[in-house]
């Protein structure tokens, strides 16, 4: 198969395969089985395109372009650099997986379950190898879609408020960008964010941080968190705080920060207090919760915090740690969502009052929760160490009261980690557990397993995605040549 055209077939064989189930009326099984397949087959043209590229060389690769409109120079044009691929990787395995749960427990309406799953794959992935800002905004906006389908549909029991607010927040952010990238394309003459210039205009910059902050999400715009994740199912909460928050985190990195860098300079400390409010205000509230999703759900309000310090620090450190962190709290998060789903399955609850003493007689749970537990703890060696190392060092060569913000909010999620950990697996027995809620079976543990394992590889090679992710490791020249 051609280089560039594995880009083109990680975009539209999940929604053609989408149509396909929307449109022939197959069985539950074979639809779920064939969702199963191509989500599979993502993962395995994703490691293709990986053994192919050329991490030591700049520029764009595995690109495929053609004209759309000629006289707005609006073009279809996908590819990937290092860090943009590694975001892929992270949506096809994470997709993956939760495909297979979808699969695992049975979804009712499985024909419109699994071809929402498989849209949403396809416009993820869409949002990462996009080259114009045009179709970055339909790929941007399509995941939109999907997503307000399954949690409306499959959702909690309150779930239709969730889904509204959902949408009325990213709406809202949506439109701005919408009219930032109008403005821009029309004042330096094309949509193209390979050959466009940069822009110095201060309120474009904010029309599109706003849309990222938003999707991100960054206190305060964070409004829809809560509700979103504990109502939806327990596999589209993992795809939401997984994919769908990185898809935030990598349009500051990829437009506003590459494309506006005197904005960026200017607002360099708003964003930054943001960050920092972000990762503090997640922590505290993630030690607060009362639930086992809530704990998830406020960290990773609070990673999307560091991570944005990462980026807005403006550093080699930064940006390196900051892409590795998107990947390691991704896989960190969805692996923690779908156990969390495991936990629900077997107590109908996850409300910590009702759980713990669920060690005791099932050592895989114990075995699996404990693992991630500690890598989520950022404890030396792991790949969360690595990242928020690597931030906390880009944020001190900026300014060394960012780094000590930082380093007290991750002594906060030391103290939530292990509280989720101890209320689960070691508190008194709660009344909703029961010894005939068995262990995890050999169909879960083939969904969570894997992702324990990606991230085990990379605790032990950080320096595969942190000193691959940009050209000749400089990401800092590469952001101000805008990866050229």
């Amino acid at each position: 198969m051609d280089a560039s055209s594995l880009t083109d077939w990680l975009i539209w064989l999940p929604i053609g395969t989408a149509v396909v189930l929307w449109i022939v009326p197959l069985s539950r099984y074979w639809t779920g089985g064939l969702a199963l397949l191509v989500s599979l087959l993502e993962v395995a043209l994703w490691i293709e395109q990986a053994a192919r590229f050329d991490f030591g060389r700049s520029g764009l690769q595995f690109e495929t372009k053609a004209q759309w409109f000629k006289d707005l120079h609006v073009s279809y044009d996908i590819g990937f650099y290092g860090f943009s691929l590694w975001l892929a990787g992270l949506a096809v395995i994470v997709m993956a997986a939760c495909v297979a749960y979808g699969f695992w427990v049975g979804r009712d309406r499985a024909r419109a379950y699994f071809g929402s799953m498989l849209f949403l794959t396809g416009a993820t992935v869409a949002v990462f190898a996009a080259q114009d800002l045009l179709f970055f905004y339909a790929a941007f906006e399509a995941m939109l879609i999907p997503l307000y389908v399954l949690i409306g549909v499959w959702g909690g029991p309150n779930r239709s408020h969730a889904t509204l607010k959902f949408v009325i927040y990213t709406m809202a952010g949506s439109l701005f960008m919408l009219a930032a990238l109008i403005v821009y394309g029309l004042k330096v003459g094309t949509f193209d964010l390979v050959d466009g210039p940069t822009s110095a205009s201060r309120w474009i910059f904010l029309g599109f941080m706003l849309a990222f902050v938003i999707k991100a999400p960054l206190f305060p715009f964070h409004g829809w968190l809560p509700d979103a994740y504990r109502q939806a199912p327990p596999e589209v909460a993992a795809v939401l705080s997984g994919v769908i928050a990185k898809a935030g985190t990598y349009g500051m990195l990829r437009i506003a920060i590459a494309k506006f860098p005197e904005p960026t300079s200017y607002y360099r400390t708003l964003f930054l207090t943001l960050a920092a409010a972000a990762l503090v205000y997640g922590s505290l509230l993630a030690f607060r919760a009362p639930d086992f999703r809530g704990v998830v759900a406020y960290s990773s309000l609070a990673q999307s915090g560091l991570i944005a310090l990462g980026l807005f620090a403006g550093t080699n450190l930064g940006f390196d740690g900051a892409v590795l962190q998107m990947v390691a709290h991704g896989l960190i998060s969805t692996a923690l969502f779908l156990i969390a789903g495991t936990v629900e399955r077997r107590t109908t609850t996850d409300q910590f009052a009702l759980l713990g003493g669920m060690a005791r007689g099932r050592p895989a749970l114990a075995t699996l929760l404990m693992t991630i537990g500690v890598i989520s703890l950022a404890v030396p060696g792991s790949a969360s160490f690595a990242g928020e190392f690597l931030i906390l060092a880009g944020s001190f060569q900026r300014a060394w009261w960012w780094a000590v913000i930082g380093g007290g909010a991750i002594v906060l999620a030391a103290m939530y980690v292990l509280r989720l950990i101890s209320a689960v697996l070691h508190d008194a027995r709660g009344s909703t557990v029961h010894d005939e809620a068995l262990d995890l079976r050999p169909g879960e543990l083939a969904l969570v397993v894997p992702l324990v394992g990606i991230l085990l590889a990379l605790s032990a090679w950080p320096a595969g995605i942190s000193h691959h992710s940009f050209a000749r490791d400089a990401p800092k020249q590469q952001v101000e040549a805008q990866f050229k």
